[in-house]
């Protein structure tokens, strides 16, 4: 199966292929361009360099959330278009267990963080062990203070990834010396953890129903927040 994925949850956009478990390649972009500038243009050039055409693909994965409100949906709607068009499986899947499974560690813990406001991050927690990933927490939005305590409880490496590593490490470092800090090629959210999110999704026979994938944001935008607080004052 000839696997397309999409990653778009943060400031950088990505693409990768994959032939059934085998990565052919990957198109990563940290430019401040707007993915809907940079996103089709990486996946047609990505497919013309690894030789094969958009005809060819056979599924496509998105990062379906949490992150950025606007990246996520320029990313889920990238997907559902290309698969719709083509008339193939799409499949969303966690941006938090995408970056656990992109990042490679062998053993330990594997928390993925991302910056999501409000003294807050976005986050789940992983166990790895000899390269097998496990979910220890669903993805959740966590104020720091919690998190913190949560991680204190851990006795192995806890390898942080994502947008908000550098936040988290600089603000609980001195009390959790069990954080690793990944340099910063390897921090940020990629298009090969996605699809190696969607290949465990396809080896389980899990559905790829474009047509009931929707951005999961795991709370409301600002503006949603703000409307609701007029209405309660109202």
């Amino acid at each position: 199966m000839l696997l397309l994925a999409f990653e778009t949850s943060a400031k950088a956009a990505s693409v990768a292929l994959f032939r059934d478990d085998k990565h052919l390649g990957e198109s990563y972009q940290n430019t401040g361009l707007t993915h809907s500038q940079t996103l089709m243009v990486m996946a047609q050039d990505l497919l013309a360099q690894c030789g094969h055409t958009p005809q060819e693909v056979e599924a496509v994965a998105v990062a379906e959330g949490p992150g950025s409100f606007t990246g996520i949906r320029i990313g889920v709607a990238a997907a559902k278009g290309f698969a719709w068009g083509s008339d193939i499986p799409c499949y969303g899947v966690s941006t938090l267990e995408a970056m656990a499974l992109g990042l490679g560690a062998y053993r330990g813990y594997i928390c993925p963080v991302m910056d999501a406001r409000r003294s807050q991050v976005y986050n789940a927690l992983f166990y790895v062990n000899q390269g097998a990933v496990s979910r220890v927490s669903e993805d959740r939005a966590i104020a720091l203070a919690d998190l913190k305590t949560e991680l204190q409880a851990l006795n192995e490496p806890i390898f942080l990834v994502g947008d908000g590593s550098t936040l988290t490490y600089t603000t609980l470092a001195g009390e959790i010396p069990q954080l690793v800090l990944p340099p910063e090629h390897r921090m940020h959210q990629r298009a090969v953890g996605v699809g190696l999110a969607a290949l465990q999704k396809i080896a389980n026979c899990e559905p790829g129903d474009g047509n009931a994938l929707t951005p999961n944001y795991l709370r409301l935008s600002q503006a949603e927040r703000e409307r609701l607080e007029k209405q309660g004052k109202a």
